[in-house]
């Protein structure tokens, strides 16, 4: 093929109709399988509540928070739990709480959420620090790091990356099932 008929080729309406429809597809299916993100202006309602730490904890609560606010921004990776190889949800706080206490978490969301530590059951209870679970599905199937005012570090499956929410926001809570206190 002579390079004056390749440039035509690659060009043509056709082939440029057809990559911005693959890019729309592409576009929608990454929005359909998201968990919406943060929107609006609105604080959260908790915001106003005291910071409160774990009693006799809080060195530790503060080890927590840095870590995890720190790994905001890391990409997302089913499986992954390691800063350089990205985070789910469940290795981003066993990496977190690994690293700031020396504490070794199970491995997934579910097996965490049933660990024998204190079930806080309310949001307004939750303190810096606290593990918070999230039903979806009709399961534990996601995790966070509480880190107090409404706010909640993750890795959301979305394929974005590591970042704080509101935890009152309209979808996280509704699908808020419990926190454990971890630090107590």
């Amino acid at each position: 093929m002579n390079p004056q008929r390749a440039v035509r080729f690659a060009t043509s309406p056709t082939r440029i109709a057809r990559l911005a429809l693959l890019i729309v597809a592409i576009a929608l299916l990454a929005a359909c399988a998201s968990a919406p993100r943060r929107g609006g202006t609105t604080p959260s309602a908790l915001a106003s509540e005291p910071a409160r730490g774990p009693k006799g904890e809080i060195a530790a609560a503060n080890d927590v928070l840095f870590r995890a606010m720190a790994l905001v921004g890391t990409p997302y990776r089913w499986g992954g739990n390691s800063p350089a190889g990205g985070f789910d949800c469940s290795g981003l706080v066993d990496y977190i709480y690994r690293n700031a206490t020396g504490l070794e978490l199970p491995r997934t969301s579910g097996e965490m959420a049933g660990m024998d530590a204190r079930k806080v059951k309310r949001m307004t209870q939750l303190v810096s620090g606290d593990l918070v679970f999230f039903d979806i599905g009709g399961r534990i199937s996601h995790v966070g790091v509480y880190v107090g005012k409404g706010r909640f570090v993750h890795a959301p499956n979305s394929g974005g990356t590591v970042r704080m929410d509101d935890i009152d926001g309209p979808y996280w809570a509704e699908h808020f099932a419990f926190g454990r206190r971890v630090l107590d």
